[in-house]
């Protein structure tokens, strides 16, 4: 693993936690840690809801192909942030202001809370609707006051969580007890649906044609979109790990089996119990309600992780606030916005920012991959003008692939673009960026 240093990065605040090395000795994450919390955050409601996009566009076995070539590709790029974030030992926010300038990444960086809240609040809408969703099968909840008090009650646990350390709960919580429960709730859904599907005769489900409407490139695109989701807050994590391989490997096992399984389980579903709502569906299961509260509560990690990465990433431009405080007002924000606003129609903006992160990120693992980023962090100026504008022009590429040439797909199109042209671009870790150096990347 490369060294990192303990103290700060030279012009940083000792007290910007997000700017400033996770010293190695406060380092606790070993590959283990890294799958097991990539693994649980890569199962989810939304994860299987998207899986079952694909059909009956494509058949079972292009829906296949798509689901590991997209995982594999989408959780390696997820991966590689995080050995990155791990050998620097910095957060994501220290990753962008790397790259991008100290002043520039502001906007990024801002862009990034935005999106958390966002995604924060909608993942409160997911389990507000699921838990209604069992309550009602169970015979209660059938009052709209239910829809409030769930909503509340959620986030009043993802405020319990946030308000304790995000590395004892990767530790103890999800490693020790939320990691069995999922699988054995997984396992239990894929055994109760494998079994319908065999009921229908499996080899007639797996030799049927697609319905056509879309094509294996834009399939691979959307597998590939759950795991990008997740670049922007990964080194939050990752830093906190030992040995930069490890966290490579942890997590890329541990997103790419999640995120297969995920997938491939929501095409079962919608092939062997087609139906609007998947969670009607999961209830339909035998056991179903068991295995689709564990699910449920596995699914307040994803909600902490917006919360958490949004905490560090707020913390960054304003040190003052600890990371703690800022992650209770990301909760008490997110739980308002659940209540508020129509989340699911919020849905297309959402995807919308997460394309402007997959070619800035790009760029960031273009320039980084086995370079000192403390050493670029503490040399950086207030703008990086060849990384701005290969960012905005992968943006471009995104939205014109989506255009005019949607049957290559998106993301990897743009991902290839920004990934390619800063690698071509990128200075030696010896020299010094073009223009008058500026030490200091506080807020």
């Amino acid at each position: 693993m490369a060294s990192t240093p303990s103290a700060t990065v030279p012009g940083t605040r000792s007290s910007n936690e997000a700017l400033t090395p996770v010293p190695s000795a406060e380092r606790a994450f070993d590959w283990r840690h890294h799958a097991s919390l990539w693994f649980s955050l890569g199962v989810g409601l939304l994860v299987m809801q998207v899986g079952a996009y694909l059909v009956p566009a494509l058949g079972p076995q292009q829906a296949l192909l798509a689901i590991v070539g997209g995982s594999v590709i989408g959780a390696g790029l997820l991966a590689w942030v995080a050995k990155i974030g791990c050998d620097s030992g910095l957060a994501s926010a220290g990753l962008m202001q790397a790259v991008y300038g100290t002043g520039f990444a502001r906007l990024p960086i801002v862009l990034n809370i935005v999106q958390l809240l966002g995604w924060g609040a909608f993942e409160l809408v997911v389990m507000r609707d699921a838990t209604i969703a069992v309550g009602r099968q169970a015979g209660v909840m059938a009052a709209p006051a239910w829809a409030v008090a769930a909503t509340v009650l959620w986030g009043a646990l993802l405020a319990l969580l946030v308000a304790g350390s995000m590395v004892r709960l990767v530790r103890r919580l999800v490693s020790r007890l939320a990691l069995p429960l999922v699988i054995l709730s997984l396992l239990w859904l894929t055994w109760q649906f494998a079994a319908m599907a065999l009921a229908q005769g499996w080899s007639t489900i797996w030799s049927r044609p697609g319905a056509g409407g879309m094509g294996l490139l834009p399939a691979l695109d959307l597998v590939i979109a759950m795991p990008v989701s997740w670049l922007p807050l990964v080194a939050d994590y990752a830093r906190h790990g030992r040995d930069g391989r490890a966290a490579l490997r942890g997590t890329w096992l541990g997103y790419a089996v999640a995120n297969t399984w995920c997938y491939a389980l929501g095409v079962l579903v919608a092939i062997t119990l087609p139906s609007q709502d998947l969670v009607t569906a999961l209830l339909l299961a035998q056991g179903g309600v068991i295995a689709l509260s564990l699910i449920l509560v596995d699914e307040v990690d994803n909600a902490y992780g917006d919360c958490y990465s949004g905490a560090v990433s707020s913390h960054s431009l304003m040190p003052r606030w600890t990371v703690r405080r800022w992650g209770l007002a990301m909760v008490a924000a997110c739980t308002v916005l659940a209540l508020a606003l129509p989340m699911h129609s919020l849905e297309p903006f959402l995807l919308m920012l997460s394309s402007i992160f997959v070619p800035l990120f790009g760029v960031i693992i273009g320039r980084l991959a086995g370079a000192d980023t403390v050493a670029r962090l503490a040399r950086a100026k207030r703008a990086e003008a060849a990384p701005i504008a290969i960012w905005i022009a992968g943006i471009a590429a995104y939205h014109l692939c989506r255009l005019y040439a949607p049957s290559w797909g998106a993301a990897l199109p743009s991902l290839a673009l920004t990934f390619t042209l800063a690698l071509a671009t990128r200075p030696a870790d010896g020299a010094a960026p073009s223009g008058r150096r500026r030490a200091g990347a506080g807020a």
